[in-house]
């Protein structure tokens, strides 16, 4: 059994910051449902799955027993939730274990989500449901096969416990693994209460563990804000690209990293719909796929608002200076947005050079998808096979339904290919390694939680799991699961207890 050190930097911080508390253990005897050897690698941890289900991790995966030096805690947080203030959220089914270091892939916090009852449960019960547990285990995962940042997933455990929601489902716990768990909303508490030395506290905790060649920058508050806003815009940049919808855009739910933070009711784009609402409780479409980049930047304005008495360039003389630096940081966020998009949606399209054509190609397609609910992975991974000397344009053209608007685009998008002298099949491998042929549609993951909860079969988790750490391969003994979803697929609903 490998031997692992624990440690807790965050617990070193005043009380105010979190409240000790361990985990509530479950009634029933628990299972092992299913084990991440890939991120345990990043805590140096080798063991397999067997006999991790036999050894001391699995008490301490389940809430039964502590690591030694583990100092288990909940963090305190507040956040904007569809707009409006709340102000004070908190771990309220999340208790964080500890942490552990290595010596190449750096420190990692293990959390357990669906724990119990913690002092931020509010009306809760502070446990997580088989099915959104594994929701959250497989698209973490998924997104990692992305190459999207991303809280990762360590190991799932089952139990025969009955928890209560829309209705009586059995508990499970997740094991979730981050640099860093901090969110915008952990320093939006402490704003609103007028506790500004806790914001300095915890910026440069930030700073000194995660973003350490800031701290001697002449204005590092400024500095780290900064780099906060280029990370989230990269990263809603990257969700956009590759049609993910995250539902839920509370500022509690933005990690001060950049990381894809707290899965609930999440989509991938099927039908190409720009105003794509993945969350059935989301009535207004706040959080519509269109609307996540702007959602990003008032997201970040509350950032900005909770770090502005750290953003004083006069040392309280003359706060209208921060205000201006603060604001001027928020003005480059749409130019690091549009950057990053225009660049991952020209790899998409495969062309290695910018055009001042591209924005108007990218645009029209989509209008194209949208007008005719094409589905939006499936036409980019077709578009891999499109022949620029040729006029058929093999099976992308058959998705439409407008094939002479399409033949139309496809005419520029072919002169567009021979304007850089593109060749097929090189273009085609590139296209291949950054348009996935695989993503976890929500009737996939619809499936495997039926097995899981009907039968205590975890074998299509599993198969999930493998396909979707490499979602641009091949994977032919798999092909279906790459074909459009079946009927039945429109009438899932997921929401915020998803």
């Amino acid at each position: 059994m490998t031997l692992l050190n624990w440690s807790n930097s965050f617990a070193k911080l005043p009380d105010a910051f979190y409240s000790r508390v361990k985990p509530t253990a479950f009634h029933s005897p628990v299972r092992l449902i299913h084990f991440n050897a890939a991120a345990a690698g990043l805590l140096g941890l080798t063991d397999d799955a067997e006999r991790i289900g036999k050894s001391p991790w699995l008490e301490w995966l389940s809430g039964r027993a502590l690591p030694e030096n583990a100092d288990p805690l909940a963090m305190i947080y507040a956040g904007h939730q569809f707009g409006h203030f709340v102000p004070q959220l908190g771990d309220g089914r999340a208790i964080m274990l500890g942490e552990i270091t290595h010596p190449e892939h750096g420190k990692w916090e293990l959390q357990l989500k669906g724990s119990g009852l913690t002092p931020y449960s509010r009306a809760g019960d502070g446990r997580a449901v088989l099915r959104s547990t594994i929701r959250e285990y497989l698209c973490s995962e998924a997104m990692h096969g992305l190459g999207i940042p991303t809280t990762r997933a360590l190991a799932m455990i089952g139990s025969d416990d009955d928890v209560y929601r829309e209705r009586i489902e059995p508990g499970a716990m997740l094991t979730r693994m981050a640099p860093s768990h901090v969110r915008f909303g952990s320093f939006e508490v402490f704003f609103y209460r007028d506790q500004y030395g806790h914001i300095r506290t915890l910026a440069d905790y930030v700073l000194q563990h995660h973003y350490p060649a800031l701290v001697h920058s002449p204005h590092r508050y400024l500095a780290l804000f900064s780099e906060v806003m280029k990370r989230t815009a990269r990263l809603i940049a990257q969700w956009q690209a590759v049609g993910f919808s995250h539902g839920v855009m509370n500022s509690d739910n933005m990690s001060i990293l950049g990381l894809t933070l707290d899965y609930g009711p999440f989509g991938f784009m099927e039908a190409y719909q720009p105003g794509f609402i993945c969350n059935h409780s989301d009535h207004a479409g706040r959080y519509a796929f269109d609307k996540q980049p702007e959602i990003g930047l008032f997201n970040l304005s509350c950032l900005a608002q909770a770090l502005l008495p750290l953003f004083d360039l006069t040392d309280g003389e003359n706060i209208d200076l921060a205000v201006a630096a603060a604001r001027d940081v928020l003005g480059q966020y749409q130019a690091v947005y549009l950057e990053e998009y225009a660049a991952l949606m020209r790899a998409k399209l495969g062309f290695q050079e910018s055009m001042p054509e591209d924005q108007d190609l990218v645009q029209d397609l989509l209008n194209l998808m949208a007008a005719d609910q094409v589905d939006y992975t499936i036409v980019f991974r077709a578009l891999g096979d499109f022949r620029s000397h040729q006029h058929a344009t093999g099976g992308v053209r058959d998705l439409f339904m407008n094939r002479p608007a399409f033949d139309e685009w496809a005419r520029r998008y072919g002169a567009r290919l021979r304007q850089e002298h593109s060749d097929d099949v090189t273009r085609r491998l590139r296209m291949h390694k950054v348009n996935p042929k695989y993503i976890l549609r929500n009737y996939l993951a619809e499936i495997a939680i039926r097995k899981a909860e009907d039968e205590q079969d975890y074998r299509e988790i599993d198969t999930l799991f493998r396909i979707l750490q490499d979602p641009c391969a091949e994977w032919p003994e798999y092909a279906n699961y790459a074909g459009h979803p079946p009927e039945w697929a429109g009438q899932i609903a997921v929401s915020c207890s998803s």
